[in-house]
């Protein structure tokens, strides 16, 4: 009996409504492991239940058009970030592809003919499979720009539906799921004209990560936020457009399907140096304010380096754009928070886009050392805030066979969050039982003796609460949710 068919005979017992999927794709580096102190990020810092999709970033492409590694222990931290789908087998991994060399994108020489296109596809599929990845991140700014000729707006376009055809008979020969296929886009206007075909690229693609961030900073005269939701009433000219409203708006009007749209969450802050005594935004500016201790880019300030600012200077809140800045001396950096995190999750809702992306891991309290509010405070906010993927709402009593396919199957069908830890791992205490757990267990389930719907999952000394789902409760003897 296939799937579908097994659907549609228990659809007659049961009444499903299914709630579109939401995506929470999540950035890693290869490069925060040269942080230095608290501040080094390896993919053994991943909570492997946080989000649903993972993106090592990043991988490159070699002169004769071979993808290849950029980082000495790239190898290694691959199959680091692999083994995690053993502790959550429903989380995908990914790998971008692109960056620069020498300056220069290495796309526009590989789509430039169709052999070295062939020669590309060919080594990314076959690289992909070797190290267990699920799929593959392009990571191109942009075509059409920095170098690139007018003419790779078009050969982008080429280059998906080939890369897509590829992909599809991959799946056939391996008898495997078909490799996931994502693109990093921008959000500027004039940018999004002039490098993509975008109602042709939005169908070749599984989703598109908006890169809703860097409208602003230390390269502009007067302070504006990183990241507007919405449009400022200082801002005149181009700039009009440089918030995500604008951006999505002008995605959607172009052609690009919503459910596929994943809207840009930056863990950081664009930090500027202010000029004169006014502070808001809009102030004076020259130049960026000094690099952060972990970091060390100037300009840029990652979400655990401005965070204890918070208990000491006031955060101000841009109520127009729906973002906080704050105001350290003289400098000055327009950053997001859970509140405008919460914002944007209820507008991207609204919308019904695919889900969101988060730029990076390596910058949100990763360790939970920096703001004191847990590990990953920004990122498990959002996963909150985008709420639940689908509901089961059963009309009568059904055999427990059946319900327990029904789940089986829709978690089979469905792209959308794991079964999602009520908690997230905490610092362990002995006044807080739950974080306590599992100090000293092996991986593995267990009962919660205070509760017979809920149960406990140490992963590496930390703990994971669980829900069953409606009417059922924990049962250790099949390490499962069962019928009382």
């Amino acid at each position: 009996m296939t799937k579908l068919t097994l659907l549609a005979a228990l659809g007659i017992l049961l009444t499903v409504q299914i709630v579109a999927s939401t995506k929470l794709v999540c950035y890693m580096t290869n490069w925060s492991q040269y942080r230095p102190g608290n501040g080094k990020f390896l993919p053994e810092n991943i909570d492997p239940f946080l989000c649903t999709h993972v993106v090592y970033a990043l991988a490159s492409i070699s002169y004769d058009n071979q993808i290849t590694t950029i980082e000495w222990n790239d190898d290694v931290l691959y199959k680091s970030l692999n083994d995690l789908k053993k502790v959550n087998p429903t989380l995908k991994t990914m790998l971008s592809v692109g960056g620069l060399v020498n300056g220069v994108s290495p796309y526009i020489r590989m789509v430039s003919t169709p052999e070295t296109r062939k020669t590309f596809i060919r080594s990314a599929l076959l690289f992909l499979r070797l190290h267990e990845f699920d799929g593959m991140d392009i990571d191109w700014q942009y075509p059409g720009h920095n170098g690139s000729p007018p003419e790779d707006k078009q050969r982008f376009t080429t280059f998906l539906k080939e890369l897509r055809e590829a992909v599809e008979l991959d799946a056939i020969d391996t008898k495997k799921t078909p490799l996931i296929l994502s693109c990093k886009v921008s959000g500027i206007k004039y940018t999004i004209e002039h490098a993509y075909e975008v109602a042709e690229i939005s169908g070749l693609l599984d989703f598109l990560t908006i890169m809703s961030y860097d409208y602003h900073g230390h390269w502009d005269p007067v302070t504006g936020h990183n990241s507007p939701l919405f449009r400022s009433s200082l801002d005149t000219g181009n700039i009009i457009h440089h918030n995500i409203n604008s951006s999505v708006e002008f995605w959607l009007s172009s052609g690009a399907h919503a459910e596929r749209l994943l809207l840009g969450f930056p863990t950081y802050g664009r930090t500027f140096l202010l000029s004169t005594s006014q502070t808001g935004l809009g102030a004076p500016a020259n130049g960026p304010a000094d690099a952060g201790p972990y970091t060390r880019e100037a300009g840029f300030w990652s979400y655990y380096e401005i965070c204890p600012m918070e208990s000491s200077v006031t955060i101000e809140w841009i109520n127009e754009q729906m973002v906080p800045y704050a105001v350290q001396g003289r400098a000055w950096v327009g950053f997001d928070n859970r509140e405008s995190f919460t914002a944007k999750a209820q507008w991207l809702n609204s919308l019904s886009l695919g889900g969101a992306s988060v730029w990076t891991l390596d910058f949100d309290d990763f360790s939970g050392r920096f703001c004191y509010n847990g590990a990953y405070p920004l990122v498990n906010h959002l996963r909150n805030a985008l709420g639940k993927h689908f509901v089961i709402i059963m009309q009568k009593k059904t055999q427990k066979l059946f319900c327990l396919l029904l789940y089986a199957l829709i978690e089979s069908l469905f792209t959308g969050f794991p079964p999602k830890p009520t908690t997230t791992p905490r610092p362990t205490t002995t006044a807080d039982p739950i974080a306590s757990f599992c100090v000293g267990k092996p991986d593995g389930l267990y009962p919660n003796p205070s509760d017979g719907t809920t149960y406990f999952q140490c992963f590496r000394g930390n703990t994971y609460l669980h829900k069953c789902q409606p009417g059922l409760v924990y049962s250790d003897a099949c390490k499962c949710c069962d019928w009382p």
